[in-house]
């Protein structure tokens, strides 16, 4: 098995014989065929190929493969968003009646999907906080959940999920789990090895890396047995009419949860990445190892002078020894966990209001994970629609800042926040 870094370079799409040496973009909504019949068949499922780029296309599933092969999935799929992304995870094996666990500490967006657009489709969802223990989380489950979302680093709160307590509370109610592993990447975190079942990201993260296009992914282990509580997980199980009775599971054997995805949601909801998009974000993804690890020191580096600023009154950074989350991220992203630091300004929200603003390099920006080092005030943006209980939950107070650290010199990300601290 290629080392992450040969295969976010070598991954995903290998040219033959007089091919071109990069990916292409294949920007056509259509593909021609000779024989009806064989367009029947593609239709059908019974045939691999490219028929319409609502449902598939050579560019997107090159890249798809790419992120598959550096996750160490055994299917994937892209989508126009990570918001898609998380729907259609979630969508895919959930209807209305049924019931989702999720982790309290995620994306402000992700909550409002699942807390309010999902629960008006009829989807229930029971809130518990990552740090909560084996009974506590058990007792969040019930006879109609089918699936539990977490983020294996939370954004904002930069909580580390223990993957472990969370899987094995899943697996015992017959679940999958599904991480957002965006934040650390895979580069950072393997979440199939400790138990999750299926990964998303928003690819506009750190994927992309330069701000230049929105996306996402979803990418399937393989390893979760649909069928063995197949009244559960009925979508997958059983004959699908829309397809002439097709039987995912029987099938397309490891591939059943993402073609079904494809099949079903892409078709009915066309979240499709643009295929432009996605030849940037294969560009991208081939130096993203290199730019990790330039985020993870230069964050280091800004926690490490945050933490002795008298002007700073707390700061959240799982790299830091005297992290609460040092511990499980030493376990979990040994080779670090990325470039976002949440902290406090003395003086609270006007005060983080104050220094944002007085910020020359860094940019206020409703953007965090690319290249240049940005800022963000979640409870007053990214959160505004949460409740304070609800910002307290998911660990999102109203002095918080969000700060991504780029790969710029860790020095002149410093400089600018000293004087913009000296400004408040």
């Amino acid at each position: 098995m290629p080392h992450i870094e040969t295969i976010s370079v070598q991954g995903g799409y290998r040219p033959g014989n007089g091919e071109p040496r990069q990916l292409p973009i294949i920007q056509s909504t259509t593909f021609k065929y000779e024989s009806s019949e064989q367009m029947a068949r593609l239709f059908d499922l019974s045939e691999a190929g490219y028929f319409y780029t609502r449902l598939q296309n050579p560019t997107n599933d090159h890249a798809a493969a790419k992120i598959c092969a550096m996750e160490g999935g055994a299917a994937a799929m892209l989508t126009s968003s990570g918001q898609a992304a998380s729907f259609f995870a979630l969508f895919n094996i959930c209807s209305a009646g049924d019931h989702i666990v999720a982790s309290s500490a995620i994306y402000g967006g992700t909550y409002n999907l699942i807390a309010v657009t999902m629960r008006r489709m009829g989807i229930g969802c029971t809130f518990v906080h990552p740090d909560a223990d084996a009974d506590e989380i058990n007792a969040a489950f019930c006879s109609k959940t089918r699936a539990v979302f977490a983020e294996s680093l939370a954004n904002p709160a930069m909580v580390v999920l223990d993957f472990e307590k969370w899987a094995d509370a899943a697996h015992a109610h017959g679940v999958p789990l599904i991480v957002d592993n965006t934040f650390p990447t895979p580069v950072n975190c393997r979440p199939f090895e400790f138990g999750a079942d299926i990964v998303v990201h928003s690819t506009t993260k750190y994927m992309d890396g330069h701000a230049t296009c929105v996306g996402g992914a979803i990418v399937d282990s393989g390893n979760f047995d649909w069928e063995q509580n197949p009244d559960m997980f009925r979508g997958l199980t059983l004959p699908d009419d829309s397809y002439h009775g097709v039987v995912y599971t029987r099938d397309f054997g490891k591939g059943a949860y993402i073609t079904k995805a494809v099949a079903q949601l892409m078709r009915d909801l066309g979240s499709t990445p643009a295929p432009m998009n996605s030849f940037l974000l294969n560009t991208h993804l081939e130096s993203l190892p290199l730019r990790m690890k330039r985020h993870c020191e230069n964050a280091q580096a800004v926690a490490q002078y945050l933490s002795g600023h008298g002007q700073v009154t707390w700061v959240n950074y799982p790299g830091l020894p005297g992290n609460r989350y040092h511990a499980l991220a030493q376990k979990y992203m040994p080779h670090g966990t990325c470039g976002v630091i949440s902290f406090g300004v003395a003086g609270g929200r006007e005060a983080a209001a104050k220094f944002m603003d007085s910020l020359k390099m860094c940019a206020i920006a409703t953007h965090v994970a690319d290249a240049k080092t940005c800022v963000l005030h979640p409870a007053g943006t990214t959160h505004r629609q949460m409740t304070d209980a609800q910002l307290e939950a998911a660990g999102v107070g109203p002095d918080l800042v969000r700060l991504s650290c780029g790969i710029e010199n860790a020095q002149d990300i410093i400089e600018d926040i000293g004087q913009a601290l000296g400004a408040v």
